[in-house]
């Protein structure tokens, strides 16, 4: 072995960080990182294996375990540095330097992502462009990003987004912006700073050789901060500000009519020529966050010499923009992957990436358009389409589109499994009236589609039909809130996850396949069927069976489900059972502390453990019990009891066994209240769905799971009428009734009727008028603007809590999440 001079030279295509997402091993470059949840270290016999032969290593990580391992990296490039992620921040910047062309750099606390978008969409007539693939902002992202660049394009726009202070200097670097927007600020990451003007500061970093920067001057902060500090370090960048209200900069106003906006704008101030300059334009959107992104786009068009009506011209293109990859349940035991979002090679591969991800089902389905404007060669581009599809071994490709149907060559050369299941369409509508949709079955399918095809048309023919109510899960959520808990445990802890009920009503199966992807060591169910579900849709991980039935032994042994041993009935049940068919299997002991639900008391411990010594063919593989009021500060010396019986419980067993089983106590409210529960593993319930038991807790997690409806009818109802069954409705006024699509067979509780519960529309909270009925439930939205039938209601988010929810009709946020009925169906997206 031997390690490589810096600066890292490599001829990589792919600058690669996670070993999961691996798809091109000789044109790879692995940046090794030790972070707070992975250590990427970990994994680089196995990347050698599978072909990876350059790498980026961190000193501090090192061990003499690691370095044996490089040795034998005979013919691979190895270089080593302080931190991996800096080294690939430094490669993409020396990438960068080789390209001259302009940068639209944006960044701000939201709105980034949908003015990159836009802007890529309103540019496309002129520009080359190259842009960050969905939302790749970060540390990491921001490299992946600029890493694209190529010779082809001449125009790079780019989101910058920080958490931390001096994480801008060096991503300004990397991106090099020669146009800044500064999109607006708000709390989000205001924990890392000491301050919102901090914060401001720390973003406008990334304009400090800018040429020109656009921004609103109504956030009075920004505007205060551009013009003492910024303006100082840069004297020469060019200041093209708007606001409403300032006397300086562009002015501007806007009307809202029907479903469009009028924005008047006087550029005068900001014009290269003293004439009075002013327009009107008409913009799609009728929101505030659209019409200020939508300004700051128009005044980047008008800064790079669009006129007026070409301005206009594009601004009829705009559309709004899905940000997020939708996974949904399909017909014919379908599962559809719906992404339309990006239309680019990096879009691609990350669609890709999550396709390969799902274990669900064992047949892999991709459907692409054309890509359009991506400015690589059309030979060029559909060669490296085709290696995408190659590595992934999919079952079958379906190409759609006149561009991609001249260039088949490229994917006929065993691209997907057999050359039969390789069929190609000139459009979409000949793709609908083919028998291959009709043949679609038991797959997981990515459909992926530029939007002048219309693949909309794909996805609903193929998914499975719903009414108007459906669960959003956010998987990016699910990842954060485990990664919160780990960070909180460390990583000596291992880490059991409760998927039971339904992964607590967000969907067992999906959630399950996104725990093992992210390396979680154990999932909990409570019935082995649960189980069985799991491990036909494809989960390998270790699952614990918490309450096994003797019915169901042999499908616990056939699955490799490992029982919960709560009581000496079913000990010896099951160890029957074993001996009988020349068996072993490892179980899990369950001990009773003071919750005295299910469990071994103490006094049951002597013939316990008479009973294990003389059955070697039952492994203990953990000890555990369930604090019964880890939550409630009232009870801690409780808590404190319990910790301590198991921990004199757990020492006797282990001692009569001769060996030491793992052991695990503390549950989500544990693991945040009682450090000394963690013990060798913890089991997190409900803070994986986005509940905790304390504040400071809550403000780190994010919120899985919005259920949402739609309006069914609005009617006017006069103050004498009333409203539902029972007439309980009373009305004080007259009144306009919306009647939405759930009722409390969806899992919409008759506890929130008469007033009791509110629901969202169009962001007002509505009360509930009258009963809630099995599928119905009537709310009042008189004082709701522009309602209309069809538009959507959401009845719980981020804003109106599950446990806002719960505390209404005093129960608990678990209560409402399982509430919600399987037959609600369940969507699941990544951002």
């Amino acid at each position: 072995m031997e390690f490589k001079a810096l600066p890292i030279n490599t001829t990589a295509q792919y600058l690669l960080n996670d070993s999961r997402q691996l798809s091109s091993p000789q044109r790879s470059i692995f940046f090794a990182i030790k972070g707070l949840h992975h250590d990427g270290h970990l994994f680089l016999d196995d990347l050698y294996r599978k072909g990876v032969r350059e790498f980026v290593v961190e000193t501090d990580a090192l061990s003499p375990a690691i370095l044996r391992e490089l040795k034998k990296f005979t013919d691979a490039k190895i270089w080593q540095v302080e931190d991996s992620i800096t080294a690939m921040q430094e490669v993409a910047q020396r990438h960068r330097e080789q390209f001259n062309l302009p940068v639209i750099g944006i960044t701000g606390s939201n709105g980034k992502t949908i003015v990159k978008e836009w802007l890529a969409q309103l540019l496309s007539n002129r520009f080359k462009i190259v842009k960050s693939p969905k939302s790749y902002n970060s540390q990491i992202g921001v490299p992946l990003s600029v890493w694209q660049i190529n010779e082809s394009h001449n125009l790079g726009i780019f989101e910058v987004g920080i958490s931390k202070v001096e994480e801008m200097e060096k991503l300004e670097k990397v991106v090099k912006p020669s146009i800044g927007i500064f999109t607006n600020i708000g709390t989000a990451h205001n924990e890392f700073f000491s301050s919102n003007s901090q914060k401001i500061k720390e973003k406008i970093k990334l304009f400090k050789h800018a040429s020109t920067l656009i921004y609103c001057a109504d956030y009075v902060a920004i505007d205060e901060i551009i013009k003492t500090d910024f303006m100082v370090e840069n004297p020469d960048c060019k200041i093209i500000n708007w606001s409403r209200m300032a006397s300086t900069g562009a002015r501007v106003s806007w009307e809202i009519y029907n479903e469009n906006t009028k924005v008047f704008l006087d550029l005068t101030a900001i014009s290269p020529n003293t004439e009075r300059f002013s327009t009107t334009l008409d913009i799609p959107f009728t929101d505030e966050a659209s019409i200020e992104n939508a300004i700051h786009c128009i005044l980047t068009l008008w800064y790079l010499g669009y006129s007026t009506s070409d301005i206009q011209a594009r601004l009829q293109i705009l559309r709004p923009v899905s940000m997020r990859l939708e996974m949904k349940q399909g017909t014919n035991a379908n599962y559809l992957i719906d992404d339309t979002y990006n239309n680019d090679l990096a879009g691609l591969t990350i669609a890709l990436n999550f396709l390969s991800q799902q274990k669900q089902k064992q047949k892999k389905v991709l459907i692409l358009s054309d890509l359009l404007e991506t400015g690589v060669p059309e030979k060029e581009l559909y060669k490296q389409i085709a290696h995408l599809v190659k590595e992934r071994h999919l079952e079958q490709f379906i190409g759609i589109g006149d561009v991609i149907s001249r260039n088949k060559n490229h994917f006929m050369a065993s691209s997907v499994k057999t050359d039969t299941n390789i069929q190609f369409y000139k459009n979409t509508k000949d793709f609908l009236e083919s028998q291959a949709i009709k043949s679609l079955h038991n797959s997981t399918i990515l459909i992926k589609g530029a939007r002048k095809y219309g693949f909309e048309q794909i996805v609903n023919r193929l998914v499975q039909k719903t009414h108007g109510t459906i669960l959003e899960i956010n998987l990016d959520a699910i990842t954060n809130n485990l990664n919160y808990y780990r960070d909180k445990v460390g990583q000596q802890i291992k880490m059991m996850v409760m998927v039971k009920a339904f992964a607590y009503g967000s969907g067992s199966t999906e959630v399950a396949n996104l725990l093992q992807f992210h390396g979680v060591d154990y999932l909990a169910v409570a019935y082995t069927d649960e189980g069985v579900s799991l491990r036909q849709n494809g989960v390998y991980l270790p699952i614990m069976v918490m309450n096994p039935s003797p019915n169901d032994f042999e499908q616990l042994v056939a699955y490799s489900l490992e029982p919960e041993i709560y009581s000496l009935r079913i000990l010896h049940e099951f160890s029957e059972y074993i001996d009988s068919r020349n068996l072993s299997s490892k179980i899990h002991l369950k001990i009773d502390t003071g919750m005295h639900r299910l469990g071994f008391e103490k006094e049951a411990l002597p013939e316990l453990l008479k009973s294990l010594q003389s059955n070697p063919n039952l492994w203990v593989s953990t000890i555990f019990s369930h604090l019964a009021a880890a939550d409630d500060a009232d009870l801690d010396d409780f808590t404190r009891q319990q910790v301590k019986t198991f921990t004199e419980m757990a020492n006797e067993i282990s001692e009569a066994l001769g060996y030491i089983p793992s052991r695990h106590l503390a549950n989500s409210a544990g693991i945040a209240r009682f450090p000394e529960a963690r013990l060798d593993m913890v089991r997190l319930g409900i803070g994986l769905y986005g509940v905790a038991a304390k504040p400071e807790d809550q403000v780190n997690l994010q919120t899985v799971g919005t259920l949402k409806t739609v309006i069914s009818q609005i009617k006017h109802i006069k103050s004498s009428e009333t409203v539902g069954y029972g007439r309980k409705g009373e009305l004080k006024r007259d009144t306009k009734i919306a009647t939405i699509a759930i009722g409390y067979a969806d899992g919409f509780d008759r506890g929130y009727g008469r007033g009791v519960g509110e629901v969202l529309v169009n962001g007002h909270r509505c009360k509930v008028v009258g009963n809630v009925c099995m599928d119905m439930t009537m709310v009042d939205i008189t004082d709701v603007p522009n309602v209309q039938e069809g538009d959507e209601v959401i009845i719980f988010n981020k804003e109106l809590t599950i446990t806002e929810l719960s505390q209404k009709i005093n129960t608990i946020p678990y209560e409402v999440l399982t509430s919600v009925s399987e037959r609600v169906k369940r969507v699941f997206y990544q951002l």
